[in-house]
């Protein structure tokens, strides 16, 4: 065996590519659409989490008898928190999923590059 035949003939050598094998994802529509999906939730993830650190050292610093520190408003506001964050990751508000896309998905097909 030579040093440039694979070890397993299935594979192909580093840096050729064998195009018979690999589909390109931009002509998968399903792919694309899954990768948007899981983008925009991690997104969503993402804004979640920013709010509930924000709100976390907002009852810190909160007196003992603000509105902040009383449990039922803490669970409203944590339910508005997740309404919002999933509105702002829909609307790709801090770019998050779009990044995340450009990476997974060429640039031609990214959705929101037009």
């Amino acid at each position: 065996m030579d040093r440039t035949t694979p070890l397993n003939p299935q594979l192909p050598r580093a840096g050729v590519l064998n195009t018979d094998a690999v589909t390109p994802a931009a002509e998968d529509a399903a792919l694309v659409a899954k990768a948007t999906k899981a983008a925009v939730e991690f997104e969503s993830f993402f804004i979640t989490q920013m709010l509930k650190d924000m709100r976390s050292t907002t009852r810190e610093m909160a007196d003992e008898d603000s509105v902040f520190k009383d449990k039922v408003n803490q669970d409203m506001q944590d339910m508005a928190d997740g309404i919002l964050s999933k509105q702002m990751a829909g609307q790709r508000a801090f770019g998050v999923a779009d990044a995340i896309l450009r990476q997974l998905l060429p640039t031609k097909i990214t959705p929101g590059n037009t």
